[in-house]
C-alpha cells in the first residue's frame, strides 16, 4: 500500500501524480486538490477550474481578481 502526502492514509487504491518534477502520492482527488490546487488570492478557495491567473497570481473568478484591483480579467470574453 501507499501512504498519502496529505493525510498519511495507507491506501492500497493510491495514486501518484508528477508537477513540475515532484513525485506526489494521494488517495483521493480531495488530498491532491489540497496539496496541488493554487488557491484564490482574494478568498482563498482552490481554484480546481480554469480560474484566473495574473502576473502569477491566482483568482477563481473576475469578482475576486476585481476586490484585488485586477479589472481587466473577465470570466468570459
Amino acid at each position: 500500500m501507499a501512504k498519502c502526502d496529505a493525510c498519511g492514509n495507507d491506501y492500497d487504491k493510491a495514486f501518484k501524480v508528477t508537477k513540475a518534477g515532484k513525485a506526489y502520492t494521494f488517495d483521493s482527488f480531495e488530498c491532491a486538490i489540497h496539496i496541488l490546487a493554487p488557491a484564490c488570492a482574494a478568498c482563498g478557495v482552490r481554484v480546481i477550474g480554469h480560474g484566473l491567473e495574473h502576473n502569477g497570481t491566482f483568482y477563481c473568478c473576475a469578482h475576486c481578481a476585481g476586490r484585488q484591483g485586477i479589472e481587466q480579467l473577465r470570466d468570459r470574453v
